[in-house]
């Protein structure tokens, strides 16, 4: 099958769009054939090997795992003798965590994965930017910021692959929603829910005096320290991307202090696919897909991500029928 590979660790020209085997599913898994997946800053950041720490879990010289691509969308080919949830034919959308893997023509999951239907009202590739955006979102905002109706909420980076999700999952969950962007995603984030929003070229959301119960980083350029006057009393600060600073700061919140910085790594759960798909086809959220390249594209998609400029997700396309 085609996949886009890389053999070591670098910039986006290391991907190379190749021939590798065809994975054949275990009992308790799933074959997939690919029809969509996405280029993400997670994936950049495996890519270049950075922070460093990235080789301890995919390989110190060189990459362990050599396809990249953490979701996908497409249509169950073939299923192990053990897995009885999906037949094939089923069109589904899936997220393969840290095992990486979707930037392929095929990919296998464990049936008992983050693997779903397919949303009805949802092409494949905008069901491929679910898995990773709005899964890590939700997993921030719910479980780890507990958010509730009547809350303030700031999302920093709100015209994101997170940002976007984020947005529409604050106003879902009934909260007054500050979306902070640059100028020319301002309408953007206004036609997903938010209540008001910042430019942040222009002005700085901590200097303005507003107070916030949760300030939701989606993008890793800010630091607890910068945002903790605009927290209020027990707010929380929400790290989808932090450092091992924050990290050390994380820890300390934990121990003392009403304002705390909670942080981790968001897991892919089939439960949190099924609620987003409920959201998804009673017209809660949507997605937003900036670009869309092709398979053989994959390195051109990794260098857009990485301007930092993307509004939504960057979907690669592979071919199939207009279903």
């Amino acid at each position: 099958m085609k996949a886009s590979v890389h053999t070591r660790y670098g910039p986006p020209e290391v991907l190379k769009l190749g021939e590798v085997k065809k994975p054949i599913p275990k009992d308790d898994e799933v074959l997939i054939k690919v029809y969509a997946t996405t280029a993400t800053s997670g994936d950049c950041k495996v890519r270049r090997a950075d922070p460093f720490a990235v080789r301890l879990f995919y390989g110190l010289k060189k990459p362990k795992i050599g396809i990249l691509g953490s979701e996908l969308a497409g249509e169950v080919e073939a299923t192990g003798k053990d897995a009885n949830l999906f037949k094939k034919g089923d069109l589904v959308f899936c997220g393969t965590g840290a095992k990486l893997g979707a930037n392929a023509e095929f990919a296998c999951l464990k049936e008992s994965g983050a693997i779903a239907i397919k949303p009805v009202n949802m092409t494949f590739e905008e069901a491929a930017s679910v898995p990773f955006g709005a899964t890590t979102s939700l997993y921030f905002l719910r479980d780890r910021g507990h958010i509730h109706k009547g809350q303030k909420v700031l999302i920093y980076g709100a015209s994101g692959a997170l940002g976007t999700y984020a947005v529409q999952l604050a106003k879902y969950f009934g909260t007054e929603v500050t979306a902070v962007c640059s100028a020319r995603n301002i309408e953007l984030v206004k036609s997903l829910g938010a209540d008001h929003t910042i430019d942040y070229n222009i002005k700085n959301f901590t200097l303005t005096g507003e107070t916030y119960d949760i300030i939701f980083d989606t993008v890793g350029k800010l630091l607890f320290t910068q945002c903790k006057k605009s927290l209020k009393a027990n707010g929380i600060y929400l790290a989808a991307a932090a450092g091992l600073p924050e990290f050390g700061r994380m820890i300390a919140t934990s121990v003392s202090g009403s304002k705390k910085l909670k942080g981790g790594v968001a897991p892919m759960r089939k439960q949190d696919l099924l609620f987003l798909k409920e959201l998804i086809e009673t017209g809660k959220i949507k997605s937003v897909i900036d670009r869309s390249y092709p398979l053989e594209q994959t390195a051109e998609a990794h260098s857009y991500v990485e301007n930092g400029h993307k509004r939504g997700s960057v979907v690669i396309t592979l071919p199939h029928p207009n279903l």
